[in-house]
């Protein structure tokens, strides 16, 4: 087999997780929402995102800086408050989770735009997703920080205080490179390019 060596440190941070959101498919998404301390609701999805551990339960997801190298909502929010849902997303709110990636004003939410339904937590602030068939209400453990710009690494680890499964669960989409997704109900591929603010 023919091989192309590359080395990470020679790439541009960019060039770099190009190659790593490209090479390492397919992935989970995380709908997070979150809330600010000052009480405005936040939706955003991340491809990185896995579990944790089991005991105790845990999930960690990955959010970059944005290209500005701000915090981005998500993780000032977590960092704020220490609480927070990840919803899986399914095909038929594939288009909403998309539209929750739009670049939008801290004081501005995101679920008018993304079209879902916020519904009551049982024991942390933030709503979950009504249309998503599996949400996991989660506390903030540790934010441990790797390397330096916008695309360093932020991983944040959460504990696992309540999950929420439907009866009948919808397979996932997964994110893939690119604009490409996969449908993990029927093995179709799908392309949502991201919005503008």
């Amino acid at each position: 087999m023919s091989m192309r060596t590359v080395v990470l440190a020679e790439l541009a941070p960019v060039e770099a997780y190009t190659l790593l959101a490209t090479l390492v498919v397919p992935r989970p998404i995380a709908l997070v929402s979150s809330l600010g301390a000052d009480g405005v609701a936040n939706l955003a999805p991340f491809s990185f995102f896995m579990l944790g551990g089991a005991n105790p339960p845990s999930l960690v997801i990955s959010p970059t800086l944005s290209s500005k190298g701000i915090e981005k909502d998500t993780l000032r929010n977590i960092r704020e408050t220490g609480e927070y849902v990840i919803n899986l997303v399914h095909r038929e709110i594939a288009v909403g989770m998309n539209e929750a990636s739009a670049p939008l004003p801290p004081e501005e939410s995101e679920w008018e735009r993304a079209g879902l339904t916020p519904i009551p937590s049982a024991q942390v602030r933030p709503a979950r997703v009504e249309e998503s068939s599996v949400q996991f209400e989660c506390r903030l453990f540790q934010i441990v920080e790797h390397g330096q710009g916008p695309n360093a690494a932020r991983y944040i680890i959460g504990e696992v205080l309540v999950a929420h499964v439907a009866e009948n669960v919808v397979p996932p989409v997964a994110r893939l490179g690119g604009k490409g997704y996969l449908d993990l109900a029927d093995g179709s591929t799908f392309e949502l390019g991201r919005p503008n603010a």
